[in-house]
Order: structure tokens, then C-alpha cells, then sequence
């Protein structure tokens, strides 16, 4: 029997519509020809030849500091404030506030088709494992709709925060997925990367820095990490978020960072709404955009992702959890509006976050994992030139949301 059966959908690179079949959790029948009849399926849905994606894949989100707006005050709007208010906000964070605070956001991205997330949680003497307590719980609670990784991120720094590294070790131990640093914020970045590959190493899990978060390429950290990471072995297995300062650079110095970041297999996940909103700040005269070279960086072949960050709160003013928006914002900025550019911003949300995550088989094929969303568009494009609302997100086969969307035209019915 059938699970799932999804008749005439678009496929982002296929023509005409096809159905697919699902079972198991999987794609058992991708085609033109050939599809069960409806009456071996336990469900149906005619798509109507809407487009049907991946699932969407959340690769950078703080889901212990959303939704702070109204708890701190900020004026200058710069990085430095932002980690020093919300490291005082931290002081008053509980396990069951963080859990609130954390669902709210996480409903809000399921409704928009997330079906994978890393979070980063920050462990370290201010907020000590109070974020793990409450994230690794909603890890269960949210399996039917999401797989949640957690991230043990070191937000103030390893050598200027003593007993972090402790923190890091005993939060990898509860169930952390992952360990993550930052160098910049520290006082000896070296260092700093140094114990979170020895962390890595020692628990066999993937990084994910935080790195070179400036308007000048004051840090260029990623250098570091990339030789380390080829040191050890972890090609593959390493993330770097940010990276604006790889825009400061001239394109020959550019072009040379970007291959050694290609050649580490590093992946690159850029913020939009957060590196936009806190870059150029000191500027008064041509505002400098402050997003990693997006283009440049797919064109080396680098898997390069869209994410969320933060929240509504000091790094990030505004959001709504909802990816397509990052695209939107991106096509924008980054100057990316060629039909070819939209298509490949939709893969910044789908499919090369999930080569970062290191999911295995997702995407539109036979075997891979039917976690799905079905747009209420036609094409891949108006993903990001419409954003379109979600019909339906499946995760491992069972439709997890269903949103319709009804408009009544008064003023028409008055003529």
C-alpha cells in the first residue's frame, strides 16, 4: 500500500508534472508513467501542478535568544552590543523560558517548510547548560515534524570565558550534535579553534564556526580553520558562518580564500537578514552590504546555504523563521536575479544545507526522503520572486501541514 501519493507536481528541473509515491517514509515512484492508481494509496493529493521542493533546511538558528524584543535596549546597533545586551539578557534566561520562547519560533518555520534545523545553543558560566536542558527535550517533542540538531556553541569565547571548555565537554555528553565556536570573539582565536577541533575530535562530531564577522578583513580566520580541518581529516564536516569579510577583499585575494575553503570542503551558510542589518555600520558614505560573496562561492563549487541566525532580537531586529524570505532577500542584495541565480537561491534553502548537515538522500529522486513542501506556484523562480504561500509539508511521508489561504473580494461583489 501506498502512503502517499502525490499526483500531478512540478518538479524544480522537470517538466511536464508527475506524480510520486511515497512509502515508508520514502519516494517509491517519481514520473510521467507508470503511478499507482489512487485506490492503492492510503492518501492523495492532487498538487493541481503546483511545484513540489526538498523540504526546507534551517542550517544557522538561535532558538535560546529568539524573541527578546522588549527585554533589552540597544542604540548602536552594532555586533559588540548586540553580544553584550544579549549576554546580560542571558543572565535571566530559565529552562522554561528558553523551551517558550523556542517553540514559538519553531512552529513558525515548520508552517513555512522546514523539515531540518540546526540550532546553536550557548553554553558557557552566564547561561551554563540551562539552553540544553531546554532544547534537547523539544528535540523529541518536534521529531513527527522536524529533525533538530543542537549545536554546543561557545557565543563568549573558550579562553576569555573559563570553564566554557567544561561546559562544551559536558554538553556534547548530554546529546549535543555537534560543537561550535567563535573565534573572533575570543582572545586567542588560535586557540580557540585548536580545542574546538580537539572537542570535535574527541566526540567524533562536525563543527560549525562562527567566523571572520567584520566590515574589514581584520581576522581571516577561516584560513585557519580550513588548514585544521584538512589536518584532521574533517573535510566535509565543517561549517562557517558569516565569512563577510571575504567581501572586504579584492577578487584575486577573494578568489585565493575562496579555494582554500573549496578545497577544505568547508561550507559556507550566509545570514542575510542579521549580516545586513549589523554590517556597515560605521560607514556614512557607499554602505557597505556586508554579505559573503554568494556568487563567487557557488561558481567554486562551495555549498552555500541561507539562514535565518536570529530572531527578533539585538543581531536581527525583525523575522519570521521563514526561509524564502532569506531568498528574497538575498536575490536583492547579493544581486542574484538572472532566472539561473533564482534557481539557485532555492537550492541555498533546500539542498545545499542539507550537503552541510550531511543529511543523506534528500532531494527529488526514487530512495530519497519524503521530506517535502508543495508551493502554491508553479516554478522554482516564484519561490523567491512570490513568495508563495506552503499548501503541504510532508516529513518522512505523513503530510505534517496543510494551509489553504482564502481571499474574498468585497469591493467586487458590491459593483
Amino acid at each position: 500500500m501506498i502512503d502517499l501519493l502525490i499526483r500531478n507536481c512540478h518538479l524544480p528541473d522537470r517538466d511536464p508534472a508527475v506524480d510520486i509515491a511515497i512509502v515508508d517514509g520514502r519516494i517509491a515512484h517519481l514520473g510521467t508513467a507508470g503511478a499507482p492508481a489512487p485506490e492503492e494509496a492510503r492518501e492523495v493529493v492532487d498538487a493541481g501542478g503546483r511545484l513540489l521542493t526538498p523540504g526546507l533546511v534551517e542550517s544557522h538558528i538561535h532558538l535560546d535568544k529568539a524573541l527578546l524584543t522588549g527585554r533589552v535596549t540597544t542604540t548602536a546597533g552594532t555586533l559588540d552590543e548586540a553580544i553584550r545586551v544579549t549576554g546580560e539578557a542571558k543572565r535571566r534566561f530559565t529552562v522554561e523560558d528558553i523551551q517558550a520562547r523556542a517553540r514559538q519560533v519553531l512552529d513558525l518555520a515548520i508552517a513555512a517548510g522546514t523539515t531540518t534545523m540546526r540550532t546553536h545553543v550557548e553554553v558557557d558560566p552566564i547561561v551554563g547548560l540551562a539552553g540544553m536542558e531546554a532544547i534537547l527535550p523539544l528535540k523529541r517533542e518536534y521529531a513527527a515534524a522536524l529533525d533538530l540538531q543542537i549545536c554546543a556553541f561557545a557565543q563568549e569565547g573558550i579562553l576569555q570565558s573559563p570553564g566554557t571548555e567544561t561546559l562544551l565537554r559536558r554538553a556534547l555528553g548530554m546529546g549535543a550534535d555537534l560543537v561550535g565556536g567563535c573565534p573572533y570573539n575570543d582572545t586567542d582565536a588560535a586557540e580557540h579553534i585548536r580545542i574546538v577541533f580537539a572537542l570535535a575530535r574527541a566526540f567524533d562530531v562536525d563543527i560549525d564556526f562562527h567566523v571572520d564577522f567584520s566590515d574589514e578583513p581584520d581576522h581571516l580566520h577561516v584560513r585557519e580553520i580550513a588548514e585544521r580541518t584538512v589536518r584532521q581529516g574533517w573535510q566535509g564536516r565543517v561549517a562557517v558562518g558569516h565569512l563577510t569579510e571575504l567581501a572586504a577583499l579584492d577578487e584575486v585575494l577573494a578568489d585565493d580564500v575562496i579555494a582554500v575553503i573549496a578545497a577544505a570542503k568547508l561550507g559556507v551558510i550566509c545570514l542575510p537578514a542579521t549580516d545586513l542589518y549589523l554590517m556597515g555600520r560605521s560607514d556614512r558614505l557607499n554602505v557597505r552590504r556586508g554579505l559573503t560573496p554568494i556568487r563567487r562561492l557557488l561558481a567554486a563549487g562551495v555549498p552555500v546555504a541561507l539562514a535565518t541566525n536570529n530572531v527578533r532580537n539585538p543581531f536581527t531586529p525583525v523575522g519570521t523563521a521563514d526561509l524564502a524570505h532569506l531568498t528574497f532577500l538575498a536575490a536583492v542584495a547579493a544581486h542574484m536575479g538572472t532566472p539561473d541565480d533564482l534557481r539557485a537561491l532555492v537550492d541555498t534553502i533546500t539542498t545545499h544545507p542539507a550537503r552541510i548537515l550531511n543529511l543523506a538522500d534528500v532531494g527529488l529522486a526514487v530512495g530519497c526522503r519524503a521530506d517535502l513542501v508543495l508551493w502554491d506556484c508553479e516554478r522554482a523562480d516564484e519561490v523567491v520572486t512570490a513568495q508563495p504561500g506552503r499548501r503541504l509539508v510532508v516529513k518522512h511521508g505523513r503530510v505534517t501541514v496543510e494551509s489553504t489561504r482564502h481571499v474574498r473580494w468585497r469591493w467586487r461583489e458590491d459593483k
